[in-house]
Parts: C-alpha cells; structure tokens; sequence
C-alpha cells in the first residue's frame, strides 16, 4: 500500500501543475460527460456523477464547464463521444500497472500507450493479466497536519467508512465504491479538510523496487499520467522514500 499512497501524495502535489497546463479540466471534464451518459444526468439518482462533480468542484473547476460536461454526457449539447479502455501490464521491476483511459480514438491510444511503456521498460500485456491483483475501493485523503487521529477515526467509521490509516502526510479513509460520496460529505460536515475523494484500486500485495528500477517506474507512470487519454494510471509497487523524494 505504501507505494501507492506516496504516488498519490506526488500527484496532488502536481495537481496546481496540470491544472495551470488544462490537464485536470480535460480529465475531470471527460469523467463528468462519461458518468452522464452512463447514468444520467441527475447526481442525487447517479453516484458516479456525484463524484465527478465533487472532484471536479474540489478543482476549482467553474459551475458552468460542470454543467456543460454534463449535458454533452446527456446529449443535451454536442460533444465528443468517448470510449473507456483500460490497458494492463508490467513496468521496471515486474510492477503490475492498470492504465484507465477515455478516447475518442481507440487506435491511436493503444499505439501511444504501448509505445509510452515499452520505450520506458515495461510490458503491455493483456486483459486481466493484472487486474485480479487489484481491488476497487473509495479513498479519502486527508491532510495529517492538523487533524486529530481518534476524532477522525470516530467519525469516519460512524459516517460508513471500512478503515482508517496514515500514510506520511496523510490519512486515508477506505470505503466501499457505493458509498464514498456519502463519506466524503459527512467528513465535511464534521469539519474535516478533505484533499481528494476518488474511487481507486488497491494491490492486494507490491513488489519492492530500487534504484534504477525505482526511477525508471516513477518516469514511466508519471509519462503515463501526462497523456491526454489517461485518466488514472494504479500500481503495485513499494519505493523507498528517498526515490520518491527525487520525482516530487
């Protein structure tokens, strides 16, 4: 878990980045117009959309492009039909790697993706060929600095959440898929300062890497990050601080 908490914390700390750069909106822009389509365009009957909203508003993201996303997911407005992809396989190290994306151009993804791993020494590999690693799970992170443990744990566990840690600068509260939304609000309405709220998927184990290999992973996953198709990029890996430490 180690591993994919600190890769969180590093993405967050580059979120001000690929927001000035328009990454962020794009991402959270197409996640909104895919969770309306999927299921409508109303948040109180669509949980999914709730919680593009909610990330998206955490984004400073303006009331007007949310609203926008959610009509061209409605058909509402014309927009861009986009497809979900998720692409699997292997980077330095033997690391197990998901990559979740959304095109409107299936095949020029699959050639970029597969270039993007290969040329940075991972293996694409097929479908669910690492996803049985992985379970899908809510998480919250809450900023450590300033929050009190036991408080947060009694809250947490009373508004519906399955478990409570801390990771470095954070704390992570788990929770079912369903029911994030309904957490994330609770913790809000205790007082708590939430950075990010998104629906994840946690290894089930990791796979220790160092050196070169550790570089070679974080240059890798931070490549795939920054593609214009990907929305989520997980991994099982465990790193040593100081590694990480070099990418922040």
């Amino acid at each position: 878990m180690s591993g994919h908490s600190k890769w969180a914390s590093i993405k967050h700390k580059k979120a001000a980045t690929d927001a000035k750069r328009g990454k962020l909106f794009t991402k959270l822009i197409k996640e909104i117009t895919v969770a309306a389509r999927a299921g409508g365009g109303d948040p109180d009957s669509n949980a999914r959309l709730r919680t593009a909203i909610a990330a998206a508003k955490a984004g400073n993201m303006p009331a007007d492009n949310i609203e926008r996303a959610i009509k061209k997911g409605t058909g509402e407005l014309p927009g861009v039909s986009y497809e979900e992809i998720t692409y699997e396989g292997y980077g330095p190290g033997g690391v197990a790697i998901i990559v979740e994306t959304m095109t409107d151009n299936k095949k020029r993804t699959v050639a970029e993706i597969r270039n993007i791993i290969s040329k940075l020494g991972g293996n694409l590999g097929e479908t669910g060929c690492v996803s049985w690693m992985f379970s899908k799970v809510g998480l919250i992170l809450i900023p450590a600095d300033g929050t009190d443990e036991d408080k947060l744990m009694e809250a947490s566990l009373e508004a519906g959440a399955d478990d409570i840690k801390q990771d470095g600068d954070f704390f992570e509260v788990y929770t079912g898929t369903s029911n994030l939304f309904d957490v994330r609000e609770k913790l809000l309405e205790a007082g708590f300062n939430i950075e990010s709220a998104e629906i994840t998927a946690v290894p089930q184990s990791t796979v220790s890497v160092a050196g070169k290999d550790a570089q070679k992973l974080l240059k890798l996953l931070s490549a795939l990050e920054d593609h214009d198709d990907v929305q989520k990029v997980y991994s099982n890996m465990d790193i040593s601080d100081d590694v990480m430490v070099e990418m922040e």
